[in-house]
């Protein structure tokens, strides 16, 4: 084998001979990064996104450490996502779920952890599934099925509360239909008409009646008390509205168990608990704050099961469905977009000044100075002794002539425009912060002086909070604060202090939307006037000027404020069913069922009673058969159960008496 040195000679050897190589891939692959980077650049000037992208990355793979190669891709590809993203979303909201799945897709094929265009494929199926839950709303609207037509819709907004067209179909719904069922999985028999007497009678055989009537099961806990007494006169009503009324009145509940079968117990805390259904929803609040509005359930509703999460601004409840039906409804009047309102101003400050000066300014005074005669720097006394004209040199003769008027007009505006929500306040500062230093001086022997800097808003100051009305009326607080500086203050320390002038306003407006309103006379008006006359003659009238000057300075500053109101979004009155509706009673939410009129119905009574006579309307051929009626109580004269008489012209309606005899009652 060969030795170790020969080895590393051999290596130096053939490192020259590689080093030209390496040099020369080193330029190849430097030469087809930068033209992968130019042809990656044309292709998305020509809108080719996905080919440009790819040859961009190509150059990144060439030179992985050139940053500009890196931010153009992000670049490029950020721009790229966002106008797909937007087209997407646009083309969603229109309707268009294939185009905009198209697109998401062409996101998500260059920039696969895209989280939101990963949400647009959620929004696409989220739009096929509501597609399809209003297709089968509007075939069960056709067929008369309203309760699953409108399931299907609170379905939708559900999950998406913004969706138009299943808000506007649910509203013709209702408007329609009469008020839902109490409890969607009934049978149509819940709602068959009924005339039903009884009194005194037990409440199973009252019950029994009405399961042959209707074909409703009736299953009954083992502490009611089945042969309690019963009275109940209903005449054209309905099997719901018996029911409802035999429960109401004999302190009774019901939990329905399928679509035919109704549990009765007695309607005591520890049998709610046992018997009664909880629900639980999560109801996502867009508008108001989940603390105000779990506080609202607490209070209507008594609700204990709420959880508030307020950093998702969601409220989960749990009760039961009838406690559930209320809170959404009660949740659909305080979730709305709050008012808002763009207030427009406009600051104007006025400043007028005026300055005349006008006169001859003579000298206030005359100095008298002897002038030395021997050439010397001082006064000797010779000088003195020979004072004459000659020796006495005079200073401070001069007059000046003064005649100018100078006129100023200065308009600072400005015009800010600001959006408040209702009830929030608004600031606007216009100005300049001046530095106010404070100094502190620490107790004692050693003690040290520190600084410390504030600062103080001087200029304009405008706060603003406005109340919007239902009458589209806004109410606004309006704060208004001019300051300047007038002075500053030099303290014994050697500290800055400032003097400064303020002007304030405080009102309470109430406008239309729309309406002007202009605040002004925040004036500040300064006169001032001096005068340097010679004493005597400048008093005279007219010339008094002659020998004197005068000067008349006056300086006004006013500030005028305008304020209008934009009403962008108004205070959302709810509907009438929804601000006001049935809330069931103090220890029940129990709906109260549909009192409407109803088609007249016979009397159900028990086999093997007489039957009365029906009158039977004229070419109509007679019809019969036996009624129901009610046996007497012990007691109680027998009474019979008379059929109501049909309106006229109408066929008799009458109840017959089953063949078989029904299931007994549990």
């Amino acid at each position: 084998m060969p030795s170790q040195p020969y080895r590393r000679a051999s290596l130096l050897q053939s490192l020259p001979r590689a080093l030209p190589l390496l040099t020369l891939a080193l330029v190849l692959g430097g030469c087809a990064s930068q033209l992968a980077y130019r042809d990656g650049r044309q292709l998305i000037e020509q809108d080719k996104v996905e080919a440009g992208l790819l040859r961009l990355k190509d150059a990144m793979s060439g030179e992985p450490g050139n940053a500009q190669y890196r931010a153009t891709y992000l670049q490029a590809r950020d721009r790229a996502s966002t106008r797909y993203l937007e087209q997407a979303e646009r083309q969603l909201a229109e309707g268009k779920a294939e185009l905009a799945l198209q697109g998401f897709e062409r996101v998500l094929a260059f920039d696969p952890v895209n989280e939101r265009a990963r949400a647009g494929l959620r929004a696409v199926d989220m739009s096929e599934r509501h597609d399809k839950l209003m297709a089968a709303a509007s075939a069960h609207a056709e067929k008369g099925e309203f309760e699953l037509a409108r399931q299907k819709l609170q379905a939708i907004l559900t999950e998406r509360p913004g969706a138009d067209k299943a808000r506007l179909m649910l509203r013709e719904l209702t408007e329609k239909s009469s008020p839902p069922a109490q409890e969607s999985g009934l049978s149509k028999a819940f709602k068959q008409p009924i005339t039903i007497e009884f009194r005194d009678a037990p409440l199973k055989q009252v019950f029994e009646v009405i399961a042959r009537r209707s074909g409703l099961n009736f299953v009954f806990d083992k502490d009611v008390k089945t042969d309690q007494k019963a009275s109940i006169f209903l005449k054209n009503s309905t099997v719901e509205s018996a029911i409802y009324f035999l429960l109401m009145t004999n302190q009774l509940e019901q939990q329905v168990m399928d679509g035919n079968t109704i549990l009765i117990y007695p309607n005591v805390t520890a049998k709610l608990k046992e018997y009664q259904e909880m629900t639980v929803k999560t109801f996502f609040l867009a508008n108001a704050e989940a603390k105000l509005v779990a506080n609202t359930l607490k209070t209507i509703l008594k609700t204990r099961d709420v959880v508030v999460d307020e950093k998702l601004n969601l409220l989960i409840v749990r009760d039961s469905p009838e406690a559930i039906r209320l809170a959404e409804r009660l949740i659909a009047v305080q979730d709305m977009p709050e008012a808002e309102v763009m207030l427009e101003v406009e600051i104007l400050e006025i400043k007028r000044s005026r300055l005349l000066e006008l006169g001859v300014a003579w000298p206030a005074s005359v100095g008298l100075t002897p002038l030395s005669s021997s050439g010397g720097v001082g006064l000797t006394i010779r000088d003195l002794n020979n004072l004459n004209q000659k020796t006495i040199g005079i200073s401070g003769v001069s007059a000046t002539v003064n005649a100018n008027k100078v006129d100023g007009d200065t308009n600072l505006l400005a015009n800010p425009r600001i959006r408040v929500r209702n009830k929030e306040k608004a600031k606007i500062v216009i100005g300049d912060k001046v530095p106010v230093i404070t100094t502190t001086i620490s107790p004692g022997a050693g003690g040290f002086a520190t600084e410390s800097v504030s600062y103080v808003d001087v200029g304009l100051t405008l706060n603003a909070e406005p109340t919007i009305y239902l009458n589209n009326e806004v109410a606004i607080r309006v704060q208004l604060e001019v300051s300047n500086l007038v002075n500053q203050i030099q303290t014994k320390s050697g500290t800055t202090a400032y003097q400064i002038g303020t002007r304030q306003a405080s009102t309470m407006l109430q406008l239309k939307d729309g309406e002007n309103q202009v605040l002004a006379g925040l004036i500040n008006n300064e006169e001032r006037s001096t005068g340097n006359k010679l004493p005597g003659v400048g008093d005279l009238p007219i010339l008094g000027r002659l020998f004197g000057s005068n000067r008349d300075d006056s300086q006004k500053t006013e500030i005028v404020l305008s304020i209008t109101p934009h009403l962008i979004r108004n205070v959302q009155r709810p509907e009438a069913s929804q601000s006001e509706f049935s809330a069931g009673t103090e220890g029940s939410f129990r709906r109260r069922p549909d009192m409407g009129a109803r088609p007249p119905a016979q009397l159900p009574a028990v086999p093997g009673a007489r039957p009365a006579a029906a009158p039977v309307p004229a070419g109509v051929p007679p019809q019969s058969a036996p009624a129901l009626s009610a046996p007497a109580p012990a007691g109680v004269p027998p009474q019979s159960a008379p059929i109501l008489p049909p309106p006229s012209g109408a066929v008799p309606q009458s109840i017959p008496a089953p063949e078989t005899s029904p299931p007994p009652l549990q």
